[in-house]
């Protein structure tokens, strides 16, 4: 059973998240977190010491939603390959249909965080490095299973591919045109055929 107190705590982060990842962490007030709760200030301060706090739970809640659907997209698909082209569909249009309003929450927040918040830098960082492993595995996974070859270098080719998607978002975001970034994910259901052995 979920205490009172672990509810209203998971509520202002649900309520808080999208704020921190249109708006960014500077640009966020704590009024604007009573608004879109409806709290008191001594609901939400009550739960929290400050929007600090809040704004890297928050991005853990963004980032945790981001990456629960993406696997569920994944898990779906058997082959490496795939498991691969299941990630670029699922950034089809994220640019104007993502999973949290406000778009991509690492991406958002590895800019915001730079210089400002080296506490949610290192978050995003941490968030980064998972994204990266998880790539990398797939295509280690896809090298072992003989399906990709050899010579393909996982580490740099998971380097490629979420740069590429990211620079992509950024584009479209920036241009408010979804194409920038469904073209380059065409490109990439391209380049990863290459990893293929070839029959």
């Amino acid at each position: 059973m979920i205490s009172k107190s672990a509810q209203t705590k998971q509520f202002i982060i649900e309520k808080a998240a999208p704020l921190f990842n249109k708006k960014g962490f500077a640009a966020t007030s704590m009024n604007d977190i009573l608004t879109a709760t409806g709290l008191a200030k001594g609901g939400v301060y009550g739960n929290f010491e400050s929007k600090e706090e809040i704004a890297l739970m928050a991005f853990e809640y963004a980032n945790d939603c981001l990456m629960n659907a993406l696997s569920g997209k994944i898990r779906q698909e058997v082959s490496a390959y795939d498991k691969l082209v299941a990630i670029f569909n699922f950034y089809y249009n994220y640019s104007i249909d993502p999973v949290l309003e406000g778009g991509c929450p690492l991406l958002n927040t590895a800019i915001d965080s730079d210089f400002n918040f080296p506490e949610l830098k290192e978050k995003a960082a941490q968030a980064l490095t998972k994204m990266l492993g998880s790539l990398e595995y797939i295509i280690n996974k896809g090298i072992s299973n003989k399906e990709f070859r050899k010579k393909v270098n996982a580490k740099a080719e998971s380097s490629l591919i979420f740069s590429v998607i990211e620079g992509g978002m950024m584009m479209s975001r920036l241009n408010d045109d979804p194409r920038y970034l469904n073209n380059l994910l065409a490109y990439l259901k391209v380049h990863v055929k290459n990893y293929k052995k070839k029959s």
